[in-house]
This record gives C-alpha cells, structure tokens and sequence, in this order.
C-alpha cells in the first residue's frame, strides 16, 4: 500500500485512528496476535500526534481499547514474540 504524501490532518486522522483500532481489534478477536501488535503500534503512534480536543473524539471504547486493555497483552513488559522460524513445536 502507497503511503500518501500528506499528512493526515484533522478530521482525516481522527478517522484513520479508528479505523486502526478497529482493525486491531479485529485481528485481536481473531486471536492473531502479530497482526495486532502492527496495527496497535500504527494506531497508537497516530493517537500520539493528537490534540486533547481530538482525542475526545475518539469513541471511549476505542480509546479504552488501545490504551490500557491492549496494553495488558502488548506492553513493553511482555516478551517480545519470537519469529515463526525459531520455532520448534
């Protein structure tokens, strides 16, 4: 996928931090971790650019999702996850 040449600004990127979450959330109930931890880091380094008054625009389940629920499974005190070749099962 092309990323664009602009930076998203405004309502754009209040919208494109939802449609992240949701994403991560989706991989989340699809019990596909890695994907989720792509998609959350992407979405959470977007909610960082934002302003206070933007980021309560973000729907609170979204918000919640992504700041402390995620965190429990994906913060920087788990292990990483190893790669899918050192993989002896």
């Amino acid at each position: 996928m092309a990323k664009p040449d602009t930076p998203l600004t405004g309502e754009a990127l209040i919208k494109e931090v939802c449609r992240r979450i949701r994403v991560a959330r989706s991989y989340w109930d699809a019990h596909n971790n890695a994907a989720c931890r792509g998609e959350r880091d992407r979405a959470l380094t977007l909610y960082n650019t934002l302003t206070k008054e933007q980021k309560q625009q973000i729907p609170q389940v979204l918000r919640v999702w992504l700041r402390y629920r995620s965190e429990k499974y994906f913060g920087a005190h788990r292990t990483q996850p190893k790669s899918a070749r050192n993989r002896n099962i």
